[in-house]
């Protein structure tokens, strides 16, 4: 089984992430690595963290000479801003520590500061925010570059791309050239594939920038080249859909997802939401009229692309900061502000194409399995025949 961790705070030494299960013999490029980490530092509306921090990845454990060799993969991913904070979070207790803390007494709403500190029983929210930043997902992406080098084996690719920002939507399909051009962009505003509703988008972040606020919005992940048959039907836990949902939510900041056209499905009639099934007898196979379905139906992949959306809130750190409590005095206040984001849509989508990614890599080891490259490829070209044969 794939397995996935993560370690580290906000700023911290460095962020930790391991994954262990992948088979033996897939290629690594730490310039790939690198490059998602530099995607998900991209986008308007960033904050000034994401010009102290210039990400990169280094491999400790598990690749040589450029491949994985079955070992579990540990990656280091150092925090520049570190430097600022060895007196306010060390490891070890220091002398004066106490006059170097930067405690936050005034929980934000929204954030985990106020449910945390009340079940670590801290009066000081600054552990509990170091960790339950969304700086975490830094090392999310790292172990899904890893993931997407397995799933690139066999020809599936995961991309995503920003269909709303605040009120501003796209309201079309998104081509899959699109998405490609998209991903190789060295320049990203909104991560928006039609110019003209970007510059849209761009005008909610800048309201939010000029009223001190913050802007949510949706991106959507699609992944291509899936056979037939990943995930089950047969236990609520193995269903894919449930397992992508549960990913994608995790991810700081989101609060709902959708897979294919659900809440289109929800307003419509059954008879205008299913996705006729057809039969090309030259191509030998089984082909549909829609991907209303995403991709998924009974927990399965289904052969079509998979479309799985995430709706993600405006953040919680506002430099207009909410009514909240002090912690120590139970007297009203104003939230405490955090040097934050305005807008991360952007990079919310390049951290859920690392967690589709990571879930779709698990999905396949689990059907296809192998110890190398070659006895999972000779598995996967096994069953591709047998569906041929159909």
């Amino acid at each position: 089984m794939l397995r996935f961790e993560t370690a580290g705070e906000s700023h911290g030494e460095c962020l930790v992430a391991t994954l262990t299960g992948l088979p033996a013999g897939i290629p690594i490029s730490l310039e790939n690595v690198n490059r998602e980490l530099w995607r998900r530092q991209q986008g308007f509306g960033r904050g000034g963290r994401m010009k102290i921090e210039t990400d990169r990845a280094e491999i400790v454990a598990g690749v040589r000479h450029s491949r994985t060799i079955g070992a579990p993969i540990a990656i280091l991913i150092r925090n520049r801003d570190w430097e600022n904070w060895t007196q306010t979070l060390p490891v070890e207790e220091i002398s004066a520590g106490e006059e170097k803390r930067r405690p936050v007494t005034r929980p934000r709403p929204g954030h985990a500061d106020l449910a945390g500190s009340i079940k670590y029983n801290f009066h000081d929210a600054r552990y509990i925010l170091e960790r339950a930043s969304a700086r975490e997902t830094t090392a999310r992406v790292a172990i899904g570059a890893i993931a997407k080098a397995l799933l690139r084996e066999f020809g599936i690719e995961v991309l995503s791309h920003v269909i709303a920002v605040g009120s501003v939507r796209l309201e079309r399909a998104a081509e899959w050239q699109e998405l490609l051009a998209l991903s190789r962009r060295d320049e990203v505003l909104l991560g928006c594939v039609d110019p003209e509703t970007e510059v849209r988008m761009k005008e909610v972040v800048d309201e939010a920038y000029r009223t001190g606020d913050t802007v949510g919005g949706v991106f959507e992940v699609v992944a291509r080249g899936l056979p037939i048959g990943l995930g089950s039907h047969i236990t609520w836990d193995s269903r894919l859909d449930g397992r992508l949902a549960q990913a994608i939510v995790s991810m700081q900041a989101v609060k709902g997802v959708e897979v294919g056209f659900a809440a289109e499905g929800a307003a419509s009639f059954g008879s205008k939401v299913q996705d006729t099934i057809h039969y090309d007898r030259e191509g030998r196979r089984f082909t549909r009229g829609a991907n209303r379905a995403g991709g998924i139906e009974g927990g399965m992949t289904n052969g079509q692309d998979l479309l799985v959306r995430g709706m993600l809130k405006p953040i919680s750190t506002l430099r207009r900061p909410l009514e909240s409590v002090d912690l120590e005095t139970r007297e009203p206040a104003l939230a405490a502000y955090e040097r934050s984001d305005v807008c991360v849509v952007p990079a919310a989508g390049v951290i859920g194409e690392a967690m589709t990614a990571l879930v779709l890599a698990q999905a396949f080891l689990e059907k296809f399995g192998g110890d190398s490259l070659v006895e999972t490829r000779r598995n996967y070209e096994s069953y591709l025949e047998q569906v041929k044969s159909y």
